[in-house]
């Protein structure tokens, strides 16, 4: 028997299939070692020594290979063909030699870009050894990840307070979020006019003609720039003669883009699907594990984390037989196409993402799929079929049109185009972030000389706009553009950024929150060397040589730590109060916007003497008076929060400040929004100091909801609460909706039952309230908010009905007396039925009780692939979570001994 370790249980049961009887599979659910969250795991006076730590579940998958392993012919590691892969592979051999369960059994390492029969079959022949120099650079990554997030975290925690912690990545993608923002705020509009004129051929014909020059001078788009000038162009136009002075036409291609890398495909999923960047790779990890077509399971897309545009030559004939068949030889090129990548730093070891068989049509298989994983796979198979069509074929005709009055001549132009063979643009076209207008009309058919007919001539103001926000895909795009990360990591980073609070997405556009802004300042005035792009950049270029097995992984660590701990050296003297100062300064336009009347932006309104500065309190960073205690002027950070919206004054001194909303129309009492311990709230009326006066009515945010979003009329909705929904259908009575300590729910007398994610407290109707209540009240339920009924998937061979759920600790699959938690491979929305049984079987067959260790299950999960590993956590979490775990003796992991809890290893890594 062989035996063969793969990332995940929809892969192994997909190869299994193809392996045969001979083979067995097991998966590892990612990652079994991980560095423990605590500092010391990576020990820079020791030479960079790690110690790696199994926890729970990884130590369930080493004992189970260690089981298969004993008396196997062979150990063959088949992870996934990319460092992280690699990475997996090594783990998995070195938690097998501590445990001496190799004792000379043969190992390899086999690699394939697709999961079908062939690509398998032709792995299995070619077996090699670990790679070594990809695990060092794995190595010198989680390192460097690690010694950012675990030394420069705390400081952020010390000296900004709210902040929660600072990334090598992350801390680069957020500076570039909050400097388009304050390019944006700096941003001076500046105003000019358009000049259009629609004219009238000979034969009945109309175009639209635009100013391009007078009097012998060019003019450009910005050169008309007031109403007097644009009047004076429209006076002349209309008195003028028209009449056409030349047409040049020209023939022009436009040549197809390459198929997709990890990059461009979350690019174009975001504009063309709107699917965010970890969801993309969710589905296209399933597409490529394998799905069920037709009652055979196989990987339908080749691996999707790569940087390579090229295909294989087979894959490449199939693309154009497909072509050829589908679309007619017109649109097969002469020679196939190839490609190369412009992005920095890519790494090319690895094919496109293309389907592994051309053709499996869209179509043909969009009944098998669920509904993302259909339109993403037609955005792979379309994308890739397109890169090897023929080059369509245009003609782009300008027409120069002259306009003259009296002695005056004034030069006009109108540019059109014209499709003569659409090639690939028959099949696709890729989508743009910021869509910009071209003029690809069609003009009718003219000659030089011809006379026109003028129709109207049109003057239209306008005002230069500042550049947009970055969407997710365009940030992706820049990300790959300036080399910094790498494009597998992008949907973590972009999702830790949204978590952390940094950031957040108001029509698909990325806004950098306060707490964002304040954490890039920080860092811009005390570790500006570590969030430069160039630096950055540079740092990826060195563990691309790492990879290349061209310099040591310990030199670079060496040389970065050496610079990067010197600088956490020097902010242990930093005061408070140089902190700031240094931000004051430098987001000093957003948070003390200028004055209308020009005074001085930092004057305090209260006091008038006072001068206005940033503050830190127990919650928060805030705006207040330098005259504090005198003075006790407050206000939010945000420049929302300046005069016009309330006076700021607050009796909380030097708490974060209140905002006065307005006043509420029944009772006439001031409307507030506040910070508080447990995040923002509002509040109507003001706090009595009398004893046994009466608490004002409060009610927090919303989950997603922020404070700069809050106005006066979503305020007194929240503080309505509960509001009356509907009726129970069988009792008649009401059923309420209401925020409460877990989040917003709906509520028929002792039956709660938790909103969804997509349901809104201060929105949600009748049907669907009506709907979660009977869910929870068919399902039991002793008056706790419950969670979601979940998913049916099917019925267990035993009988029982399996259902995924969204648990407190992640999603589940449940038999009712199972629950199993998926991995972190695994998406709750794309989980089969299969998967499900097989999850459910192995829980069962470790001894999985009725009542699962969820605690355990949470910590125990893979950290697969995560982009910036070496975050910290803050011991007061970890310090809570200890004392959970303490309170609950009887789970299972809780009644082993400690020595027996986990198994650790100190490696001196390579």
């Amino acid at each position: 028997m062989k035996v063969v370790v793969v990332e995940s249980p929809a892969k192994a049961k997909t190869i299994n299939k193809y392996l045969g009887r001979d083979y067995e599979v097991l998966a590892s659910f990612g990652h079994i070692r991980d560095l423990p969250a605590k500092d010391g795991s990576v020990d820079p006076e020791a030479d960079f020594a790690m110690i790696w730590e199994v926890e729970d579940r990884g130590a369930k998958r080493v004992s189970e290979i260690a089981r298969a392993v004993k008396g196997a012919e062979k150990l063959i590691l088949a992870t996934d063909p990319d460092r992280e892969g690699e990475a997996i592979s090594w783990h998995v051999i070195e938690a097998l030699t501590a445990r001496k369960a190799l004792k000379g059994i043969p190992v390899e390492r086999v690699t394939f870009n697709a999961i079908t029969k062939a690509s398998v079959d032709a792995a299995m022949k070619k077996p090699r050894q670990i790679d070594q120099a990809l695990v060092d650079a794995y190595l010198a990554r989680r390192a460097l990840d690690y010694l950012v997030g675990f030394n420069l975290s705390p400081v952020l925690w010390r000296k900004l307070p709210g902040a929660r912690s600072a990334g090598r990545v992350q801390s680069v993608a957020l500076r570039l979020v909050v400097e388009r923002e304050m390019e944006i705020e700096r941003f001076k509009p500046r105003e000019y006019w358009s000049i259009i004129a629609t004219l009238v051929t000979e034969a009945g014909g109309v175009f639209e003609a635009r100013l391009v020059g007078a009097d012998g001078k060019r003019i450009q788009r910005l050169d008309v720039g007031n109403a007097e000038e644009a009047a004076a162009f429209k006076r002349d136009l209309e008195l003028a003669t028209f009449q056409v002075a030349s047409i040049e036409a020209k023939p022009a291609k436009r040549h197809p883009q390459p198929p997709f890398t990890t990059s461009t495909l979350q690019q174009e999923a975001s504009r063309k699907l709107g699917m965010a960047p970890a969801q993309t790779m969710r589905v296209a990890q399933r597409l490529y594990e394998g799905v069920d077509v037709g009652g055979e399971t196989v990987g339908i897309i080749t691996y999707m984390r790569t940087d390579g545009v090229d295909m294989a030559p087979e894959a490449i004939q199939d693309a154009r037989q497909v072509i050829g068949r589908e679309f007619g030889d017109a649109y097969v090129p002469g020679a196939p196409r190839k490609y190369t990548v412009k992005a920095k730093n890519a790494q090319e070891a690895h094919e496109a993402v293309r389907p592994t068989d051309m053709g499996r049509l869209p179509k043909h298989v969009a009944r098998h799929l669920e509904p993302e994983q259909a339109k993403l796979y037609d955005l792979i198979w379309t994308r890739t079929i397109a890169s090897q069509m023929e080059s369509a074929e245009l003609e782009r005709t300008t027409v120069e049109v002259s306009a003259n009055v009296g002695p005056r001549r004034i030069d006009l132009r109108a540019t059109g185009q014209v499709v003569k063979f659409d090639g690939f643009l028959a099949l696709y076209q890729e989508g743009k972030d910021d869509e910009e207008d071209e003029d690809a009309k069609r003009l009718p058919a003219m000659k030089a000389g011809d006379a026109l007919k003028r129709e109207r001539i049109a003057s239209t103001q306008h005002f230069t706009e500042p550049p947009p926000r970055y969407s997710e895909a365009s940030l992706v795009k820049r990300m790959e553009e300036l080399g910094i990360g790498r494009p597998s990591t992008y949907a973590a980073v972009l999702q830790t950024l949204r978590d952390r609070e940094y950031v957040r997405i108001e029509k698909k556009r990325l806004q950098p929150e306060d707490k964002g802004r304040l954490v890039t300042g920080f860092l811009e005035s005390f570790f500006k060397r570590y969030v430069e792009y160039d630096f950055t950049a540079s740092l990826e270029e060195q563990l691309d040589r790492v990879s290349n097995a061209e310099i040591d992984w310990r030199s670079v660590l060496r040389d970065f730590w050496r610079d990067f701990s010197a600088a956490i050296g020097g902010t242990k003297e930093l005061r408070v109060a140089e902190v700031l100062e240094a931000l004051n300064g430098l987001l000093g336009p957003h948070i003390f916007p200028e004055k209308a009347d020009g005074g001085d932006p930092r004057a305090c309104p209260t006091c008038g003497a006072g001068q206005l500065s940033l503050k830190l309190g127990k919650f928060g960073a805030f705006i207040g008076c330098s005259n504090y205690p005198e003075c006790k002027y407050t206000r939010q950070l945000s420049a929302s929060g300046v005069e016009g919206e309330g006076d700021g004054s607050s009796a909380e001194g030097g708490q974060p400040g209140v905002r006065v909303l307005g006043e509420d129309p029944a009772t006439g009492l001031p409307v507030t929004l506040r910070d508080g311990r447990f995040g923002p709230f509002v509040q109507l009326g003001e706090a009595s100091a009398e004893k046994g006066a009466e608490k004002p009515k409060r009610s927090s945010l919303p989950k997603g909801m922020t404070p700069g979003s809050v106005t006066l009329e979503i305020a007194l909705r929240l503080l309505s609460l509960p509001r009356e929904v509907a009726k129970h259908p069988e009792t008649g009575e009401p059923i309420l909706a209401n925020l409460g300590r877990f989040g917003p729910y709906v509520q028929h007398g002792k039956t709660y039952a938790n909103l969804g994610k997509d349901d809104d407290v201060l929105e949600i109707g009748a049907n669907r309230a009506i709907d979660l209540i009977v869910a929870k009240e068919q399902g039991g339920g002793r008056g706790r908010p419950s969670s979601d009924p979940g998913r049916t998937l099917g019925q267990h061979p035993d009988g029982a009905a399996l259902v995924v759920k969204a648990g407190k600790y992640g999603p589940y699959v449940s038999d009712g007396s199972v629950n199993a938690t998926l991995p972190k491979t695994m998406a709750a929305e794309s989980l089969t039925l299969e998967q499900a049984i097989d999850l459910v079987n192995a829980k069962r067959a470790s001894g999985g009780g009725k009542k699962p260790v969820r605690k355990t299950a949470s910590r125990a999960r893979a950290p697969a692939k995560k982009a910036e590993a070496g975050e910290a956590k803050k011991p007061a979490v970890r310090k809570t979570a200890a004392k959970t775990a303490a309170k609950a003796p009887a789970t299972k992991a809780a009644a082993k001994p400690a020595a027996a809890k986990k198994a650790t290893a100190k490696t001196k890594a390579g």
